[in-house]
């Protein structure tokens, strides 16, 4: 993958969840700026997603540690777990939430 196509595909990615946002039944905050997007939650706790050019890789801070996403075969992938990302994100989302929490996977 070049550059160009990595920028891409975190950008799709980010404005799709923040279009999901929209739609989940948790009340969750976003603040996006400068290739960070940051999901804020009721009780304070943060998710931080962002991007890291330089290794191609997809970022995420939770509440709980840190992951890190490579692009494998059409998906995002932690690196230490091997769950796909948008998986990741309803387990995590819900746990800082404390309520169920769904983003269904964008199809191409």
């Amino acid at each position: 993958m070049n550059d160009s196509q990595y920028h891409q595909l975190i950008d799709d990615l980010l404005i799709n969840l923040e279009e999901m946002l929209d739609d989940v039944e948790a009340d969750i905050d976003y603040e996006s700026a400068s290739s960070i997007l940051t999901l804020i939650f009721v009780n304070g706790t943060k998710i931080i997603i962002n991007k890291q050019p330089p290794l191609h890789q997809l970022w995420v801070a939770t509440k709980f540690n840190g992951h890190h996403f490579n692009y494998q075969e059409g998906l995002w992938i932690d690196e230490r777990t091997g769950v796909e990302f948008w998986q990741f994100m309803n387990d995590a989302a819900s746990k800082q939430a404390e309520v169920p929490v769904s983003f269904p996977r964008p199809t191409e």
